[in-house]
């Protein structure tokens, strides 16, 4: 049995924890990285077509309008990306037995892929990281509380020897992999929390219980047809529901043609028809793009048959439309040495890899080395104070911003959405004007740099429009059920919990993007 003594374990090498030990080897912390798999990556997963077309068998897209930490993470490592193939149209099937219908619409809302695949991300961040700190085919078996440190125990290949122990004391770990996985696998000493256990427990697993299929060709029929490749499929037989054209750039004769689609069949009627899903994909695929949609090369991935992604409960109690977040998982335990990652624990972006990013920042925050604190500047502190008594005028008036822009919108005729683009148009006019009060305001940031690419300042400078934006929707829901004018519209009068999540997702991407604008502008005051 080994053992070995380190100050930071990182348990799960996908997207989250692969940012996460970046950052930590960046900062000079010791570590290591483990992965039950014997590959990196985690739920991002890459093949090759025969020809040698890269093809994405887990994630496929980022927004880069929504999606701030994804958008900065790709432009920093230099990954070339290009916009999902979307002409406008879309194919539909309510009935095996009729014709399919044409309509006029976009489906993927300004998402991109990445050139080579997602697998490029992960090779770009694993090539930060020594050999030495990475340890592939360890699964985390227990965890127990020991005092100073915790022990880890994992199983691991050990080749012709069989399988064998290694145990491993840390200071501090990181468990960056899905809550109900860990719930189910890993024995914890003494007991966790119930409301923690409460928390694993309702945490579904993102993508446990899909499963993909992508075709690949020597041309891009489908384009020379006049179709996009996007089709829905709502039919008791579907065995795909949702497809999409999956070719590897923007020009299909040189990156590859390829369609894609995700499985309409529960896990256990997949397993009852295994042996006749690729005729069943074939069959779908000529139903609606026409007979060379048959002679492709199929690339099939059921996710249910991953046991490092899919647990039992996630079987039992498949999710459409999980939540994500739960308080629980995002603080620490164990006496301040136990943390909780992957995407799954994020508060905004959860199951995306935006989410993963998301919770990588949480935890780079919490591991980050202690710092002597420095005590503010006269300079600075009266450009805090100044900044401070702007925001809290902008406070008090930005409920009359958002009046003013839902009036303007009102008298244009304007039907759809009014509260979702009133709240971000008056949200995005008052971050301009701050980022101008930031510009402007003399601040001496020189040795704020945190880490790199981060300004100390940033915090207590940007503290005053922290929670803006909710206290701004807060009052508006007010407002809207009081507002005659409004009480017109029933959907925006009193708003779905699906719409109410659409109109915080902009406004959490909003504030990103607000975030990061601001630490520019303090960065560039440090050079």
């Amino acid at each position: 049995m080994n053992e070995i003594d380190v100050d930071i374990a990182v348990v799960g090498a996908g997207l989250c924890g692969l940012a996460l030990a970046r950052t930590l080897h960046a900062r000079g912390q010791r570590f290591l990285l483990f992965e039950a798999r014997a590959r990196l990556g985690g739920r991002i997963l890459g093949e090759r077509s025969a020809s040698g077309m890269a093809l994405d068998l887990g994630p496929t897209w980022f927004w880069p309008e929504a999606e701030p930490h994804m958008a900065a993470l790709i432009a920093e490592l230099g990954l070339d990306a290009y916009p999902q193939h979307d002409s406008g149209t879309v194919l539909r099937m309510r009935d095996p037995n009729e014709k399919t219908e044409s309509s006029d619409q976009a489906v993927h809302g300004g998402a991109q892929r990445l050139s080579g695949g997602m697998s490029e991300l992960v090779q770009a961040l694993s090539g930060f990281l020594p050999t030495e700190h990475l340890r592939l085919a360890h699964e985390l078996v227990a965890v127990t509380d020991v005092g100073a440190y915790l022990e880890l125990r994992f199983r691991c290949d050990g080749g012709e020897t069989g399988a064998v122990e290694t145990v491993i004391r840390a200071r501090r770990v990181v468990l960056a992999v899905p809550p109900r996985l860990l719930l189910e696998r890993v024995r914890f000493t003494p007991a966790l929390d119930p409301a923690l256990i409460e928390a694993m427990r309702a945490t579904p697993t993102w993508m446990a219980t899909q499963a993909k299929a992508l075709m690949t060709y020597t041309q891009a029929f489908w384009r020379a047809d006049g179709h996009s490749g996007n089709a829905f499929v709502r039919h008791e037989q579907a065995v795909l529901g949702e497809i999409f054209d999956a070719c590897g750039g923007t020009d299909p004769s040189l990156s590859g043609a390829a369609l894609g689609g995700f499985c309409a069949m529960n896990p256990e009627q997949r397993k009852h028809f295994e042996s006749g899903m690729p005729m069943l994909v074939r069959s779908q695929l000529s139903q609606l793009f026409g007979e060379p949609a048959e002679l492709g090369e199929l690339h099939l991935h059921d996710w249910v048959d991953e046991p490092y992604t899919c647990a039992v409960l996630d079987q039992a109690e498949p999710a459409d439309a999980p939540e994500y977040g739960q308080p629980a998982l995002t603080r620490s335990w164990y006496g301040g040495r136990l943390h909780f990652g992957a995407s799954e624990t994020a508060l905004h972006g959860g199951g995306h890899m935006e989410g993963a990013l998301d919770a990588a920042m949480r935890l780079q925050q919490a591991l980050a080395p202690a710092r002597s604190s420095q005590p503010l500047s006269a300079l600075n502190a009266h450009c805090i104070e100044r900044f401070a008594t702007w925001a809290g005028v902008q406070r008090e008036s930005a409920l009359a911003a958002y009046q003013r822009t839902l009036h303007e919108r009102l008298s244009g005729q304007a039907r759809e959405q009014l509260t979702r683009h009133s709240v971000l148009d008056s949200l995005g006019e008052i971050y301009d004007a701050a980022l101008r009060q930031l510009a402007e305001l003399p601040f001496d940031a020189s040795g704020s740099v945190l880490e790199p690419g981060w300004s100390e300042l940033t915090p207590p400078v940007l503290q005053p429009m922290h929670s803006f934006g909710t206290t701004l929707l807060d009052e508006v829901l007010r407002f809207n059920r009081s507002s005659c004018a409004i009480s017109n519209f029933p959907d925006e009068h009193t708003p779905e919990s699906a719409y109410l999540e659409d109109i915080r997702r902009d406004m959490y991407a909003a504030w990103r993007s607000f975030v990061l604008a601001g630490n520019d502008i303090l960065m560039q005051k440090a050079s």
